[in-house]
C-alpha cells in the first residue's frame, strides 16, 4: 500500500485528489495539509511514502517545504505539483529533493503512474516539464540548440538512456515496444549527431540535464 500526504492550500483540489485516489487499490490518502509548515508536521505524524507537494502556497511554499519535509522524514518521495505550465524553476524542486514534477491538469492517469513509479524509487517527469527542463538548461537559451529538435518523448528515453536504463527497461516503463524505444534511439543519435550511448550521457551532462553522482 502506498501511503500519501496530499499538501494543497486549496480544499477543493485536495477533495478532488483523494476522490481519485481513493478509488485504486494500491493507494491510501492518510492526511491532508494546506500549508508547508502543516506539511512538515504531518509528515513526522504519518510517515508517508509519497508526498504530493502543491508549488505555491502561503508561508513557506513548495521548494523549501519539500527541503523541511526530507529533512523530517528522509525516506519520504515528493512530488510537486504546479498549476502552470511555463513553471520558471522545476529544476529548483528536483534539486531540493522531489522525485517527480506534474502540472495539475495531467491526466488521472499520469498521476497515479508518477506516484507509483516514484514509490517504486524512480524519478517522474512529465513529459512537457521535461521537455522545457531540458531546454531551460542550455547556456544562454539559445533557441537553435540540437535540444529543441527533440520531441517531449524524445527527451524522455534520452533521459532514461543516460539514467543507464536498457532499452528492455524503457520499453517496460513506457509502454512501448523494444523496436520503437530503438527508433528513438537511433533518432536522437541522428538529431543530436552522436553515436552512441556514452556520447548521448556526455551530451547531457555537458547541458546540465544530469550530473555526476557525489
Amino acid at each position: 500500500m502506498i501511503r500519501i500526504l496530499l499538501v494543497d492550500d486549496h480544499g477543493l483540489f485536495r477533495s478532488g485528489m483523494r476522490s481519485i485516489l481513493e478509488t485504486q487499490p494500491d493507494i491510501e490518502v492518510i492526511a491532508e495539509a494546506e500549508s508547508g509548515e502543516e506539511a512538515v508536521e504531518l509528515v513526522r505524524q504519518s510517515l508517508p511514502d509519497v508526498v504530493l507537494m502543491d508549488v505555491h502556497m502561503p508561508g513557506i511554499g513548495g521548494i523549501e517545504a519539500t527541503r523541511r519535509v526530507l529533512r523530517a522524514a528522509p525516506e519520504a518521495r515528493v512530488i510537486a505539483l504546479t498549476a502552470l505550465e511555463d513553471e520558471p524553476f522545476p529544476r529548483k524542486l528536483l534539486d531540493a529533493g522531489a522525485e517527480g514534477y506534474l502540472t495539475k491538469g495531467c491526466p488521472a492517469e499520469e498521476l497515479l503512474k508518477a506516484i507509483r513509479q516514484v514509490a517504486r524509487g524512480e524519478r517522474y517527469v512529465s513529459d512537457d516539464v521535461l521537455k522545457k527542463l531540458g531546454l531551460s538548461r542550455l547556456a544562454g537559451g539559445e533557441k537553435d540548440s540540437p535540444l529543441a529538435l527533440l520531441s517531449p518523448r524524445e527527451m524522455q528515453v534520452m533521459m532514461m538512456i543516460t539514467q543507464g536504463k536498457t532499452t528492455q527497461e524503457i520499453s517496460d516503463e513506457l509502454f512501448l515496444s523494444p523496436k520503437t524505444v530503438s527508433t528513438y534511439r537511433t533518432r536522437l543519435f541522428e538529431k543530436l549527431d552522436l553515436h552512441n550511448d556514452v556520447e548521448l550521457t556526455h551530451f547531457a551532462l555537458r547541458h546540465g540535464l544530469i550530473e555526476l553522482a557525489g
